[in-house]
């Protein structure tokens, strides 16, 4: 059996409580539950993509590099053609999203890349060179998730919100409709080591009083977890406070 280095998913099993929320998101069939914990049955199903990450609701899921069984892209599309019919072209479709993100050899290269990495500029009108510079409305430092200390002031009785990173770039109003007399906490739920977040903006919301909750995030699917991150953590905080997230296009539109 031909063994390559790539990546795949990584199960945490003292964070896994066996709730197999992650199964349906992994049409190709690589995890099951076993002995009441999500395991890899098979490595050579696993394509390392992550469409199971944002669908755990304990954070248990990531994807680490290492030597392992070559992805059969056959058996997958046979196997999930047998099992799920109505799933092959949402596998399909995530292939496609990812593909520069997969092995140089892999049997699916014709597909396009990953909205998130795929390489895009744009052309904007241009308006008037004597429109006045915005002032920031930035009002507190630091602003990144791992760097904010969760008794900071500026998080007392204030609207807080959870930004990806890349928004503030997309999003052309950022200050004026997003941040201003907002606390905010910036990151990024694909590249950031993520096993921290939970616990603190859970602790940010149980102990700063927060009077909302709003997370801004973009429409790739690796952005999403910072949605089911945030409200998790809202219902540990034990808070019924007013929630919300908003969707950014990454042409700079709001999508949802």
């Amino acid at each position: 059996m031909v063994k390559t280095k790539r990546k795949i998913i990584k199960i945490d099993e003292e964070k896994c409580d066996g709730c197999g929320v992650c199964i349906p998101s992994c049409p190709e069939g690589a995890l099951q539950i076993i002995d009441g914990k999500a395991r890899i049955v098979k490595e050579n199903f696993c394509d390392g993509l992550g469409a199971c990450l944002g669908d755990c609701p304990q954070g248990a899921l990531t994807i680490e590099e290492k030597e392992v069984e070559e992805y059969d892209q056959e058996g997958v599309i046979a196997h999930i053609r047998e099992t799920s019919p109505e799933l092959l072209e949402r596998h399909l479709t995530h292939l496609k999203e990812h593909a520069h993100e997969l092995p140089q050899d892999h049997s699916h290269q014709e597909v396009c890349s990953c909205p998130s990495l795929q390489i895009m500029a744009w052309e904007h009108g241009r308006g008037s060179s004597d429109i006045p510079k915005i002032t920031s409305e930035l009002r507190h430092w630091p602003i990144q998730l791992h760097l904010v200390p969760p008794h900071a002031p500026y998080f007392q009785n204030a609207d807080l919100v959870l930004v990806a990173d890349c928004v503030p770039f997309a999003y052309a109003d950022f200050h004026r409709d997003f941040l201003k007399d907002k606390a905010i906490a910036i990151c990024c739920p694909k590249l950031d080591d993520t096993s921290t977040y939970l616990d603190k903006i859970t602790q940010i919301l149980r102990d700063a009083n927060v009077k909302s909750l709003k997370v801004l995030h973009m429409e790739v699917p690796c952005c999403f977890g910072l949605v089911h991150t945030a409200q998790q953590a809202l219902a540990q905080s034990g808070k019924d406070i007013p929630f919300d997230s908003v969707e950014i296009g990454i042409k700079g539109e709001i999508s949802s």
